[in-house]
């Protein structure tokens, strides 16, 4: 295989990614390989612990031969927008090959066959779908059960049950939408990427990001790349009443405008808000069985970037491009490749921002907010428009 290519936070890189990149190198033969990455903020609606030009070089460093980042819109999203975007950006780039992705369980197989389940929405399933969502599950979950309640009983539903399985469910769904059918590889991984514990060998991001936030660097050492460990600074927490601040100050009919903040849900963020001061506890008091703490957080960063589920929905339609944020030195002939198959702009210097459409400069923008933001609360002074060459 020529191109494989993986989605990513590296937040922070970790041993357990190395494994994943060697496992795209050597099983899977792949003779490049491309990370599609998230910026300055992730999935969870948190801050990076690390601005992501650093991400991206070490992403180089463990293997990578270049580092796309994923848009913010589309990083800091739920886990179908998350995929569709980073979907979307590699079909654009013309890329042949295959993603590859970890998951708790499942084959190849299972995934086709649910993804193309419920990518076939019927006036039937609909109806179905709508009852289980009343029912305050997961969007995933429900889908599930809508399709069981309609005669699928052959589809394994332990695919819906693990996050990491979700979003493996959603890139391939994404992928069966495109023209660009893109092969999938999924990958099983060990362990729990929720669990806050270290464990003896590899570890998850969240719990040496927990280590890192309570000033306990030393410990998370060995489950680094000593390049990693090396560049690893205090985590950005002053983000936390940025984040405040502004949802105090944005409208309450604003507010309503924000992906995935419905059923009055900005309402209750406003009531609770001006009372609980501590980033944390507003989470926790806002958080609810069918809001999870996830949801939220992600809402809160939405409304610091100013980013609108219309705005997400333009991009998801329009023409973006691929912003290039790490290069490896010996792999130059596959950016120029890139850059001649993709049908978006591939953007590597400042210059080449005049070819942005309306759309795409919009997009740009939210990320060139997020980066400025960060440099705000981690004291950094980051370049935008910067390009790693590792």
């Amino acid at each position: 295989m020529k191109f494989c290519a993986c989605v990513a936070e590296y937040n922070p890189l970790h041993l357990g990614h190395l494994k994943h990149i060697e496992y795209m190198k050597n099983s899977l033969n792949a003779e490049y390989l491309i990370v599609i990455m998230s910026g300055n903020f992730t999935q969870r609606g948190e801050i990076a612990v690390m601005n992501k030009f650093k991400r991206a070089e070490q992403a180089v460093k463990a293997g990578a031969d270049l580092v796309i980042e994923l848009p913010t819109i589309f990083a800091t999203a739920n886990a179908e927008i998350f995929a569709k975007g980073a979907v979307k950006i590699l079909s654009e780039l013309g890329i042949d090959g295959g993603l590859c992705f970890g998951v708790e369980s499942g084959d190849r197989q299972a995934y086709l066959e649910l993804a193309k389940a419920m990518n076939n929405e019927s006036k039937e399933f609909k109806k179905a779908l709508k009852v289980e969502l009343e029912k305050g599950i997961s969007l995933a979950k429900a889908k599930f059960n809508a399709l069981k309640s309609l005669g699928n009983d052959t589809l394994d539903e332990r695919i819906i049950n693990y996050p990491n399985n979700v979003l493996g469910l959603e890139y391939t769904k994404a992928i069966l939408s495109t023209t660009n059918r893109l092969e999938i590889y999924p990958m099983h991984r060990d362990g729990d990427h929720n669990d806050t514990s270290l464990k003896k060998d590899i570890t998850s991001a969240t719990s040496i990001r927990q280590y890192l936030k309570a000033g306990k660097g030393a410990k998370i050492k060995k489950y680094l790349p000593k390049y990693t460990f090396q560049a690893l600074t205090p985590y950005p927490c002053k983000i936390e009443d940025v984040i405040i601040a502004h949802a105090i100050t944005t409208p309450t009919e604003k507010m309503a405008l924000l992906p995935d903040c419905t059923e009055g849900l900005e309402n209750r963020i406003k009531a609770l808000v001006k009372n609980n001061t501590s980033y944390s506890e507003l989470i926790e008091k806002v958080a609810t069985k069918r809001y999870t703490h996830a949801r939220v957080s992600r809402i809160l960063t939405a409304n610091l970037l100013g980013i609108t589920q219309g705005l997400i929905d333009r991009c998801l339609s329009d023409e973006l491009y691929a912003k290039v944020l790490a290069v490896n030195n010996n792999s130059k002939h596959v950016l120029n490749e890139l850059v001649a198959k993709s049908r978006i702009p591939v953007l590597v210097r400042k210059s080449d921002l005049s070819a942005l459409k309306k759309t795409a400069e919009e997009c740009f923008n939210i990320d060139a907010l997020a980066n400025d933001i960060y440099n705000l609360v981690s004291g950094e002074n980051n370049n935008e428009n910067y390009t790693v060459f590792v």
